[in-house]
């Protein structure tokens, strides 16, 4: 059974529909990523899931559940998590107080020793800095430190906004090799990321958003293969 299915959503925000009838299905185990253009409603897809925006019609179901209605704390209380484009941290508190942040649900309370030295294990660099102002950290750290916050949620499905943006190729690389890492681990992924390449490449199946609706999907590969979708989709 899929542990997250978007059907026909539609979505936007006030009078202005951004989604039209886009479908997903992830399935469990699996990392998905959800490519295309810049303004086409990836953002705004991911948002409707984790319950920020409302959907207009269609619905979303989580483990056989219809969560169409439920807010993003009960979402994130279920296991469905996301980290945010733009990272979103507070600033003013250090790495430590931030991954405690990210443990604030009953769901992950009880977890909170163990996934804080999982990602002091995956990221050691926000071990040596786990007493400093998440504010002080590079671009690069500060996205560890994102990433790092929603492990602590306990996910069940992780969704990412734009992991390299703004980030330098070396910290990119990185990164990346740390969701491969997360894969193996049997975590559910869906990545939106405008390094189209790398997404397919490290990624197992693969949607292709255009226009606010769901235009394409099949197993990353293919779709990275593809010159036609190359060139009239992903603008490669």
């Amino acid at each position: 059974m899929p542990i997250l299915e978007v059907r026909e959503v539609a979505s936007g925000y006030g009078d202005v529909q951004i989604l039209w009838n886009a479908s997903m299905v992830l399935e469990p185990g699996r990392m998905t990523c959800l490519v295309g253009a810049n303004g086409v409603g990836k953002t705004t897809l991911l948002r409707t899931v984790m319950g920020q925006l409302k959907p207009m019609s269609g619905s979303i179901w989580f483990e056989g559940r219809d969560v169409s209605r439920v807010p993003a704390y009960t979402k994130a209380a279920l296991g469905l998590v996301l980290v945010p484009e733009g990272r979103q941290l507070f600033t003013d508190m250090t790495v430590l107080e931030n991954l405690e942040m990210g443990a604030s649900n009953p769901h992950a309370r009880p977890a909170l020793k163990r996934n804080l030295a999982r990602v002091f294990e995956m990221f050691p660099r926000l071990h040596e800095r786990m007493h400093q102002k998440s504010g002080t950290l590079s671009g690069g750290e500060q996205q560890m430190v994102a990433v790092a916050r929603g492990l602590m949620a306990d996910p069940k499905v992780l969704m990412i906004d734009e992991l390299s943006l703004g980030l330098s190729p070396v910290l990119t690389v990185q990164l990346f090799q740390n969701l491969k890492q997360l894969k193996q681990t049997g975590l559910t992924i869906l990545l939106v990321e405008q390094n189209v390449q790398m997404a397919l490449a490290v990624s197992d199946y693969g949607y292709v958003l255009a226009q606010g609706r769901t235009e394409l999907e099949g197993p990353s590969r293919q779709l990275a293969s593809d010159h036609h979708v190359r060139s009239a989709y992903l603008g490669l």
